[in-house]
């Protein structure tokens, strides 16, 4: 069996895959990839399909080699990425073979990155994904992140010819999206008027359950404890402290603290990947809206995979 050995690890390496689905109410959030997209069309690239997992990684993303030749593509945003010194784009697949090493780092124009091995890792199953859930300790390898001098077995593959996007994949640019969230009328007019107004940028205090947000404080009129109830990917919740916290891939289940917004999900990747200190704005809007763009996105992504194909 082919095996990935951890040369260097880089910053919040783990093992991700599909999000485990099904187990909100026995406190498991779905876990996954922070941004799908970029996940999706790293392992399009290697030929895996939607049951392969691959790496993740904030921001570095280390040193790594393998037992057996295989392809491997790294995508996210754009990072020095070599093999034996060799540099290699991003967004495209090069063949990796005993006795090289590939070399991923820094992040730049984004935080996480994907790093996808033909065969994909082998890890077993765990509540129907092979995902890790760093929070809980659970799926992927151990429950853990990746720590120099680990053996992780991959799937069985063969050398192929590079593959490459033929449409550039890029971040859209402009504000935010948010839909009012469960608990908007706790917020008065002077609240929505900041959130829509005032700049926001995501604080450097963020990791895979939440990102905290630099900005104005929010104040709850109705006070800023609730019954807990459940909290979608992308809710914006406003504690006592006044600052706005986006829930992402390992949100708990569920919060006792009031949502002002949730973020659309169309827009959650961009947002999970914007670099800290970086300012946005918030645009308000309505459901179908929110609805059309998650379909208009799921498209854009599609046509990506379709275009991969091996350079002329």
């Amino acid at each position: 069996m082919n095996r990935l050995e951890v040369a260097r690890a880089g910053l919040m390496v783990s093992v991700q895959a599909r999000p485990r689905t099904g187990y909100l109410a026995a406190g498991v959030s779905p876990s996954g990839p922070m941004d799908e997209a970029a996940f999706r069309i790293a392992q399009a690239l290697v030929g895996n399909g939607d049951d392969a997992a691959a790496l993740e990684f904030a921001q570095f993303g280390g040193s790594y080699r393998v037992s057996a030749p295989c392809m491997v593509a790294v995508t996210g945003g754009a990072a020095q990425v070599t093999i034996n010194g060799r540099a290699m784009p991003l967004w495209e697949s090069h063949a990796l073979r005993p006795g090289e090493t590939l070399e991923i780092g820094p992040m730049r124009g984004a935080v996480w990155g994907y790093i996808a091995f033909s065969g994909g890792i082998a890890v077993p199953e765990l509540l129907g994904s092979r995902a890790t859930h760093v929070r809980n300790a659970m799926g992927g390898f151990e429950g853990r992140v990746l720590a120099e001098g680990d053996l992780l077995p991959l799937g069985e593959s063969a050398l192929a010819p590079p593959q490459r996007l033929t449409e550039i994949f890029h971040y859209p640019q402009g504000p935010i999206r948010i839909v009012a969230g469960p608990q908007d009328d706790r917020f008065d007019s002077r609240a929505w008027t900041l959130l829509l107004t005032e700049p926001f940028s995501v604080s450097s205090r963020r990791d895979r359950m939440a990102s905290l947000l630099d900005g104005p404080l929010l104040r709850a009129i109705g006070g800023h404890d609730i019954i807990s109830d459940a909290t979608p990917a992308g809710s914006i919740q406003v504690p006592g402290s006044g600052i706005a916290t986006m829930l992402t891939a390992e949100r708990q289940t569920t919060g006792g603290y009031p949502k002002i917004a949730t973020v659309i999900s169309a827009d959650l990747p961009r947002l999970a990947q914007m670099p800290a200190g970086k300012p946005f704005h918030f645009v308000r809007i309505g459901q179908d809206e929110a609805e059309a763009r998650l379909l208009a996105e799921r498209e854009r992504v599609e046509a990506a995979i379709r275009s991969i194909a091996t350079p002329v």
